[in-house]
């Protein structure tokens, strides 16, 4: 006789919990929904309402403030070169960044240039710009939707960055940091893409490649656009993306020293420029001193950014800590951990006691602070609403993604998990669902204060910060300048003068000789081809332009001093330290 055994209770109905535990085992980290930007309404809804606000913010008297600058002038004389098929640059290109940058600016202002090129200046290619800040201002949104944040956290990440004064004075200027961080963040969205295909991965790498050779600087983000790859990638394909992201960047990369080798400007030698050269020079620049110094130059920069905007900057760094100091145990933090690091990592760029701090540097950071303080509130807010009041949540397996997660507490608030227990250890789940609620209430309503003081803090300090960006006119004295150039002098095409870059395009436009007629101030000094045409120095100028800038660095240039020294002012346009005088030039060496 077969005796058959009675099943055991656990082969064929397992303990409660049992397949819960085993699902959450099997199931693959960070599950997440994926999240298709294109067919989501209210995605594109948000965003949309966010890009028309931050253009309007943005474009609103981009002509008039602020200043010009010789670094937007020259970037955009050298588009203009680029465009005329003149070379790499208006002078003799030294190797000083990357070309690709002011060649984007030339297709980017090309459209415009055609349809009037006499309007070619700096002023009215801001424009330009405009295009590149909003692309910056939807990637920011999408890689926030990416890295798996709520869709308020990605629109005040990207409220944070379009609106603030920083980004608003800053992303309006023809700078090569703001491309780069374009490029940049289109690359962190192809890490972090839904769809994990390699070609996605592939071009990350090419979209970072691009990123540095527009912006030598963006090589120190490098490390944390792998971060992301390798925590948003698939664990069987990892590293086959990871490899193929590199050998990508790299082969990009290495086209700018190929194309300098094969101009046989690589190495130093006598008669040309090379690349190590300008890397030499680089890497030797006379640094600005340490960012806490309150004596140094790097000090300064960090006061003019502090000026303009605390929030983002404060804020970022804060939240890029709490995510930082959060990765073991967040989910968010650790799908963040990307754009943690590179705050992370700016700053101890920043932070060299003797490096050299130019004001444009913080654009690199804007993006990414943004997204972090972003980060930390939705962390933040996570916490107070799903964190139960009085008992610990139990454990739920670490592998456990967000949405096993959620449904595990829903069913453990069924059995009154979290209601007071009976003396038999029962829960009441009569007390439960009140308590929940009241205790929901509760932390909603001090969110909302909350909300509310920090609303209440941010938008009169950026109102402020803003209010000269969208009201101030900064530029009339170069605009009064360029005018008594193009009316009082009779003969321009016979006529040489120094000046900076931010006017040397409107001389060009007004018949100056481009490169001998109109002079940028520092070739006078530094540009042997230059100085060729000037057989007696100052004697062979006719006007100095002096700005600010001229002003500042005549200290440096001997030739630029001798001309201010015996030359007269015929006309002044605005006051004190930033006024710009037209000087004549005298022959007979006097001056005034």
């Amino acid at each position: 006789m077969t005796t058959t055994l009675p099943p055991a209770p656990e082969a064929t109905q397992p303990a409660p919990g049992a397949a819960a535990r085993a699902a959450a085992t099997a199931a693959p980290a960070h599950v997440r929904p994926v999240i298709r930007f294109r067919s989501s309404r209210p995605d594109l809804l948000l965003c949309g309402v966010l890009l028309c606000v931050i253009l309007l913010v943005q474009g609103w008297n981009i002509t008039h403030f602020p200043t010009l600058s010789d670094d937007e002038g020259t970037y955009l004389a050298q588009a203009w070169a680029v465009q005329q098929g003149d070379g790499l640059a208006h002078y003799t290109y030294w190797y000083d960044h990357p070309p690709l940058g002011w060649i984007q600016i030339a297709i980017l202002t090309w459209i415009p240039s055609l349809v009037a090129p006499e309007t070619m200046s700096v002023a009215s290619m801001r424009f330009a710009m405009l295009a590149v800040g909003a692309a910056c201002a939807v990637l920011l949104y999408v890689l926030a939707r990416r890295l798996f944040l709520p869709r308020w956290a990605a629109g005040l990440a990207m409220a944070l960055f379009g609106l603030s004064p920083l980004s608003v004075v800053l992303q309006r200027e023809i700078f090569l940091d703001n491309i780069a961080v374009m490029w940049m963040l289109l690359a962190f969205c192809l890490a972090a893409s839904p769809s994990r295909h390699l070609w996605h991965h592939f071009a990350a790498g090419l979209t970072a490649a691009v990123s540095v050779l527009t912006k030598e600087t963006m090589l120190v983000v490098l490390p944390a656009l792998l971060v992301t790859m390798w925590r948003h990638s698939h664990r069987d394909t990892r590293k086959f993306a990871v490899t193929g992201a590199i050998t990508a960047c790299a082969l990009i990369g290495l086209s700018y020293p190929l194309f300098a080798l094969l101009n046989n400007e690589l190495f130093p030698g006598e008669g040309h420029v090379s690349l190590i050269d300008g890397i030499t020079y680089q890497m030797s620049r006379e640094g600005s001193g340490f960012i806490l110094d309150e004596g140094s130059g790097s000090h300064g920069v960090l006061r003019s950014w502090l000026y303009y905007d605390t929030v983002l900057p404060i804020g970022g760094l804060a939240g890029a800590a709490l995510l930082l100091l959060t990765v073991r145990w967040s989910v968010t933090a650790r799908a963040l951990a990307g754009p943690a690091l590179v705050v992370a990592l700016l700053t101890l760029v920043a932070m060299r006691p003797s490096g050299y701090l130019p004001a444009m540097y913080v654009i690199q950071a804007l993006p990414f602070l943004a997204l972090v303080l972003a980060g930390g509130a939705a962390i933040m807010v996570h916490a107070v609403l799903e964190r139960p009041l009085g008992r610990v949540l139990p454990t739920v397996p670490r592998r456990t993604g967000l949405v096993d997660g959620r449904l595990r507490l829903r069913r453990l608030l069924k059995r009154g998990a979290f209601g007071a227990q009976t003396p038999t250890g029962e829960a009441r789940e009569t007390d439960a669902p009140a308590t929940g609620r009241a205790a929901r209430a509760t932390r909603l309503t001090a969110l909302l204060v909350l909300a509310a003081a920090a609303a209440a803090y941010v938008v009169p300090r950026w109102y402020d910060g803003n209010r000269a960006a969208l009201t101030a006119d900064a530029n009339a004295p170069y605009r009064a300048a360029a005018a008594w150039m193009q009316n009082e002098v009779d003969d321009p095409a016979r006529t040489r003068v120094l000046v900076d870059d931010a006017l040397w395009l409107d001389l060009v436009h007004d018949g100056f000789e481009p490169g001998t007629g109109a002079i940028w101030f520092y070739k006078a000094d530094l540009d042997p081809a230059v100085a060729k045409t000037m057989p007696r120095g100052w004697r062979d100028l006719d006007y100095v332009v002096s700005s600010p800038t001229v002003r500042r660095d005549a200290v440096d240039l001997p030739g630029v001093r001798s001309a201010l020294e015996h030359s007269t002012p015929v006309a002044v346009f605005g006051t004190g330290e930033d006024r710009i005088e037209i000087r004549r030039i005298s022959p007979a060496g006097g001056a005034q």
